[in-house]
């Protein structure tokens, strides 16, 4: 390289809140990474801040916004967006989001859904070894590209799957797992001396999903559609656990 390093490539980060930051922190190293987030005052050494126009007009575009938002941000990225420029959302959520992104933007621009399985919580010690799912939304091969990427330099563990599928066992997956630790954390505070193991072990899935922002959670149980069902599930089974003389799958609870 006669001692001149090589220009990485642009990408435009839309979103810098904590799983925005996570992200420019790993994919740093391969990029030179403009970042758009109108709440952000530093990009940390990982990003540098601009608008949303030069976020936006990159080659690969990063999503990192809530679902609630997606369809706004789509709308003002749109005009700036080149052609056959990749976007890629990272939301909880794959089958609103595939369907919004496949609905607002130009039929030229490559979309590929992803959902890393993990936040800056349980990502705080690094990622490797930790899963993602990716979703095809207009080219699978667009999809098993980023698949790779994720594979080789990311050392994620990938799921190749659709938005449906991914959706599908969200619900229970997190949807239980975000579900249980509201009425945790609304219960608090609770026993930290005469404890058990599996008591411990409830508590850190609790302590990983605590600072979540509530529109992480309304995504889980409102925007995934298959959702309800699990939560009525189980709502059901608890209401039969409670009963004085319930029991779940024919177990009895005694008197």
């Amino acid at each position: 390289m006669t001692g001149v390093e090589a220009a990485k490539p642009r990408l435009g980060l839309i979103g810098f809140g904590a799983f925005g930051r996570l992200t420019a922190r790993h994919l740093s190293s391969w990029f030179d990474i403009q970042a758009h987030d109108p709440a952000a005052e530093d990009g940390e050494g990982w990003a540098t801040l601009t608008d949303l126009g030069t976020a936006a007009a990159c080659p690969t575009v990063i999503l990192a916004v809530p679902v609630e938002a997606l369809e706004a941000t789509l709308g003002a990225m749109g005009p700036h967006l080149a052609p056959g420029a990749l976007v890629i959302d990272v939301g909880s959520v794959k089958v609103k989001p595939a369907r919004l992104m496949d609905d607002r933007l130009a039929p030229g621009v490559r979309i590929v859904g992803t959902h890393p399985l993990f936040g800056p919580q349980s990502g705080k010690a690094g990622i490797a070894g930790l899963r993602i799912a990716v979703c095809a939304v207009r080219s699978d091969r667009d999809a098993r590209r980023v698949a790779a990427f994720c594979r080789k330099a990311l050392k994620l563990r990938v799921f190749l799957v659709t938005p449906e599928d991914h959706d599908r066992e969200a619900a229970v997956v997190q949807g239980l797992t975000h579900l249980i630790a509201r009425a945790l954390l609304a219960m608090e505070p609770l026993p930290t001396r005469m404890t058990t193991a599996s008591f411990d072990r409830l508590m850190e899935a609790v302590d990983m999903v605590r600072h979540d922002s509530p529109a992480v959670f309304r995504a889980i149980e409102r925007d995934n559609p298959f959702a309800a069902e699990v939560r009525e599930r189980f709502f059901t089974l608890a209401d039969q656990a409670r009963g004085a003389s319930g029991g779940v799958g024919g177990v009895s609870f005694g008197e």
